[in-house]
């Protein structure tokens, strides 16, 4: 049995559960963040509260809400944060008002606006705003959206829920923000997709990578509807148009509305959040990692649960899909720098990055080739939905015609842990399919039971016409966060390496398809460990 309290992620801020309401605020990031003080298993959560001025270097200030009032005397949930005219910041978040779990939205509002940490919030007595009707599940109506403001001038919010089977996000509207009124139809709802939690809608523009405050609507702009999906503990979302005359969010016809839909990210990554920061006319998405060891593992090394880098969201110029990207400030924690260019990967090579620390390094590497000739042919039994499974079939000691090709993150030197980052391409008639995986089954010797090593996996809509692909990985301790194709294709996989630690681990390149493949560039960073500091 290995410490596992020694093998904390130092670039990633630990939390016990969601991410509630980031938000920008008269210079100063705001993460607000559900929290166990008590311990790092569920229960006794508030909302924890930390800023910073750069995303990257955090302080921990006191708790922002916690259970204290009748609205909320059973558990305060999670919500979201806007900025209302006159630079008035609100929180709204699901209050648990009894033991039968009973959801209520309430609001908050900071007790000193001239603060500029804003540390203390106040959680008025006119709560709660509001409460479900008696057609609605009381025990699943929680996670206010961030609020948008209509052309007709009321605020519209959106709430997670579920009728039966069908995931439901509900519509409410308010001319003053206090006096909320159930729109007659949902926003959005779906058959067979179970209880919709932490919803985000919100804006991105069709020309240009600027984000868009969440109120904004036009014709050069779709919307986003994300939902995490209570029962398969993934995050779907869709593109489409937000009809403003009907109130009603329209997925696009080429949409996928459900379990086998696009994601964020295929990998361990849920509840996430976006916000739009002015500062930098963008929008950031943030993600919750859970652990993926087990209980009785959290209890020992006494935290649970990270946040994942910060990335900034944009539409794919195909008007597909989203790209994501960390943002552009954890390049700061960039140190010594080691670059491989030119260098051909024969089939069964394997080649090793020197010179950083491979245990904390962010990697990002263009693989070329030559022909996609040798390409495997797609099976037509296969799930083209699921690339998970297909990826623990096909993984990557398993030789095929282009790919596997990757890298090998957080392995020890003869390989006997190792979490491989890789692609395949597959041949489907007339077009290919690219298949990205981040396999953490054989990612430690460890074998504790309740431990989850899952093949993570996703497709990847590229043009493949350049014979190119590239990688982006940020390795850290318990982390891979990994990019495919600019961000097309995001995975993020926890693993617990026992003998892959600190000065022991190992980065590879490797190649195990007949195809040879090419590093094109290859530039790897030690990466720094930022400020985290508690008041």
């Amino acid at each position: 049995m290995f410490d596992t309290s020694t093998k904390i992620a130092k670039i990633y801020i630990m939390i016990n559960l969601f991410l509630t309401g980031p938000m920008y605020y008269n210079g100063i990031y705001h993460l607000f963040y559900q929290y166990n003080p008590k311990g790092s298993v569920w229960g006794n959560i508030v909302w924890a509260h930390s800023v910073s001025k750069d995303l990257i270097n955090w302080e921990k200030v006191e708790h922002a809400i916690f259970p204290s009032k009748p609205f909320d005397q059973y558990g305060t949930w999670s919500g979201s944060a806007t900025v209302l005219p006159g630079n008035k910041p609100v929180i709204m978040y699901t209050g648990i008002i009894d033991q039968n779990n009973t959801q209520v939205q309430n609001y908050a509002i900071p007790a000193n606006l001239s603060d500029p940490y804003l540390r203390v919030w106040i959680k008025p007595d006119d709560n709660p705003l509001v409460k479900a009707n008696e057609f609605i599940n009381k025990t699943s109506f929680r996670d206010p959206t961030t609020a948008w403001l209509g052309r007709d001038g009321k605020w519209r919010i959106s709430i997670g829920g579920r009728m039966k089977h069908r995931g439901i996000a509900h519509l409410y509207r308010s001319r003053d923000f206090l006096h909320w009124v159930k729109a007659k139809h949902p926003l959005h709802s779906v058959a067979g997709t179970g209880n919709w939690e932490c919803p985000d809608f919100f804006p991105v523009s069709v020309q240009g990578t600027n984000g868009l405050d969440t109120s904004v609507m036009g014709e050069n702009v779709k919307h986003v509807l994300k939902v995490s999906l209570d029962v398969t503990r993934y995050e779907y979302y869709t593109l489409g148009m937000y009809d403003t005359t009907k109130d009603r969010y329209i997925p696009d016809k080429d949409m996928v509305d459900g379990w086998k839909g696009l994601r964020y990210d295929y990998g361990n990554f849920y509840a996430s959040k976006s916000f739009f920061d002015p500062a930098k006319n963008r929008r950031i998405l943030w993600g919750w990692a859970n652990e993926s060891d087990a209980v009785i593992d959290d209890i020992r090394k006494g935290w649970a649960g990270i946040q994942v880098i910060p990335r900034t969201i944009v539409l794919d110029p195909n008007g597909k899909q989203l790209l994501q990207w960390p943002i552009e400030e954890i390049q700061a924690l960039r140190g010594k720098k080691v670059e491989v260019r030119d260098k051909k990967l024969e089939k069964g090579e394997r080649i090793e990055i020197k010179g950083i620390t491979a245990a904390q390094a962010d990697v990002e590497i263009i693989f070329t080739f030559e022909s996609l000739d040798k390409a495997e042919t797609f099976d037509p039994s296969w799930d083209r939905y699921d690339g998970q499974n297909l990826c623990s079939q096909k993984g990557s000691t398993v030789q095929g015609g282009v790919g596997p090709f990757g890298l090998l993150t957080l392995a020890t030197e003869n390989l006997e842990e190792y979490t491989p980052v890789f692609f395949r391409i597959f041949k489907d008639q007339e077009k290919h399919l690219v298949l990205m995986c981040s396999d953490a089954s054989r990612s430690s010797l460890y074998n504790e039971t309740g431990t989850y090593r899952p093949s993570f996996a996703g497709f990847v809509d590229v043009d493949l016409s350049h014979k190119k692909l590239s990688l982006r990985s940020l390795i850290d301790h318990s982390v891979v966060e990994s990019f495919g194709a600019r961000g097309k294709t995001c995975i993020t996989s926890r693993v617990y390496p026992t003998l892959a630690i600190y000065d022991n681990t190992h980065l590879y390149a490797f190649n195990n398809g007949t195809e040879t493949i090419k590093i094109e560039t290859l530039k790897a960073w030690s990466m720094n460990k930022p400020n985290l500091m508690n008041h």
